[in-house]
């Protein structure tokens, strides 16, 4: 069946089968009744004057509004999904730099998201009917309706930022066809079926939860399970209720279920699964070891990112090999292992992993600077230092970028030296990464300050302008910030003058 926009993904599936529930709701709807709401969102974006290229921001939580609000947005114009936890300066920024016309929100709270909105941009408010069908309402409308009209495959239909290190986050466009290539990829990997069910417990502006647990699951005909939020307390008894086969998380998610297994006793549910996905930050051996062994499934890891619409890479289902400490084998797309030059290097050599395939992107929007960095003879530089081993297996080393990766979710540290520097007692500041148990690495900063003040201060200072996870959990407040020989700072050697560790980030 060819398919032109992810939209088409919903004729995947038999219209009597369950498309998409929400987890402890009783909200489910079939595949005839999704297809029906996306199609009719559709049509009312169009009334409220969003076409072909028009970018719709989507601040919502975990649900059937968010699914369907997705694929309408995207179908209508190009859907822009946001962190709903956000502060209104991110929202601000955000809402500006994809040149949004509309902002969706839940129809009561949001208020950080709703106090950024501009005159120029449409606030539409997303809730449900008496029957469970999506709607959206608009205040005030004084646009143009605009007519239907289809994408194009090559058309950008998402539009997600990746944090950058030394500079603005940049913007990624992803076509329809680059998310239905990889959805297609990550349900031949797994061998994904109109019988699978997926638990979906990552968030839903993410592609990790996009395109993995929902596109890919959308894309065979099988159901999509959406947890509103992660409770390591009711996790399980979603799996039992219904009957998941598969979910996939990042090891933060593993580790809070982990804690609650008790030795000797599979949690009930667990018997359905055919195996645990885990990705979007390192899984240490020893958990993925702890983790067959007390849930009696096998866990694969995998190895994802924004600018390739998700999978690069996984181990595959048994009986084929998984290895341990290795994110797998290519998935439907080429790896190879580049040094500075470009140059192609041999299995065992560590140098940075390279990209390409019909799911990673031609380039990012309206920045020549970091294209020409970024690619070279037609592969995609990940920034992600390793190597492969003699059976194409890839290994991670380590990140050439500086950015902190707090339980999958990359915070650039330059955004929390301009928070930082925002407070006039502080004359410099140095974000870095720290290792950290529930989440691999957490946030902190080295400081100078030109008049005294508290790092409790500091820190509530942060959070008036980033969202929480991106805050600094320890402030190191110094006479100076430790530079190279040529003057220069290097994150990595801040983090260990002042943890002892050789930080990420």
């Amino acid at each position: 069946m060819e398919m032109t926009s992810i939209r088409d993904l919903l004729n995947s599936g038999d219209s009597h089968r369950t498309a998409v529930a929400v987890a402890g709701t009783g909200i489910a709807v079939t595949y005839d009744e999704l297809r029906n709401q996306v199609d009719a969102l559709t049509r009312r974006l169009n009334e409220f004057g969003i076409g072909r290229g028009d970018r719709v921001a989507i601040a919502l939580p975990n649900g059937l509004e968010m699914i369907a609000a997705f694929l309408a947005a995207a179908e209508a114009g190009v859907a822009a999904p946001l962190n709903p936890a956000y502060r209104a300066d991110e929202f601000r920024f955000y809402l500006e730099d994809t040149d949004a016309r509309a902002l969706i929100v839940p129809l009561n709270g949001a208020e950080e998201a709703r106090s950024a909105v501009s005159e120029n941009i449409l606030l539409i408010e997303a809730d449900l009917d008496a029957e469970g069908n999506v709607r959206f309402t608009a205040a005030v409308n004084s646009n143009q309706p605009r007519a239907a009209q289809r994408p194009a495959s090559d058309e950008t239909a998402l539009v997600l930022h990746t944090s950058g290190t030394t500079s603005r986050p940049k913007r990624v466009p992803l076509s329809h066809s680059n998310l239905i290539t990889s959805a297609r990829n990550v349900s031949s990997t797994y061998q994904l079926t109109a019988e699978d069910v997926s638990l979906c417990v990552m968030p839903l502006f993410h592609v990790h939860g996009l395109v993995a647990s929902t596109l890919a699951t959308l894309y065979t005909g099988g159901a999509v399970v959406v947890v509103p939020r992660f409770n390591p307390l009711s996790f399980w008894s979603a799996v039992r209720e219904y009957k998941a086969t598969w979910y996939s998380a990042v090891p933060t998610i593993h580790s809070l279920l982990l804690a609650r297994a008790k030795s000797g006793a599979r949690p009930a549910g667990a018997e359905n699964l055919r195996f645990i996905r885990s990705c979007s930050a390192s899984l240490p051996p020893q958990m993925m070891a702890e983790m067959e062994q007390k849930l009696g499934v096998q866990v694969l890891e995998a190895y994802g990112m924004t600018e390739a619409a998700h999978q690069m890479a996984s181990n595959p289902l048994a009986p084929l090999v998984r290895k341990p400490g290795s994110v797998g084998q290519g998935t439907g797309v080429a790896i190879a292992i580049l040094d500075a030059q470009g140059n192609e290097l041999p299995a065992f050599v560590v140098g940075e992993v390279s990209i390409r395939g019909e799911n990673v992107i031609c380039g990012y929007e309206n920045n020549a600077e970091a294209n020409a960095a970024s690619f070279t003879n037609g592969w995609f530089r990940t920034g992600d230092e390793g190597y492969l081993d003699g059976d194409e297996y890839l290994v991670l080393t380590g990140r050439i970028k500086e950015l902190i990766n707090r339980g999958g979710e990359k915070i650039s540290p330059r955004e929390i030296d301009e928070a930082l520097l925002a407070h006039g007692a502080v004359a410099e500041a140095v974000a870095f990464g720290v290792p950290d148990r529930v989440y691999g690495e957490e946030a902190a900063a080295a400081v100078v300050l030109n008049t005294p003040v508290s790092e409790a201060e500091l820190i509530a200072h942060c959070r008036t302008l980033v969202a929480e996870f991106k805050c600094p959990k320890k402030i190191y407040i110094v006479d100076a910030i430790p530079r190279t020989a040529t003057g220069k700072i290097q994150r990595r050697n801040v983090a260990a003058a002042f943890t002892g560790d050789e930080g990420k980030g």
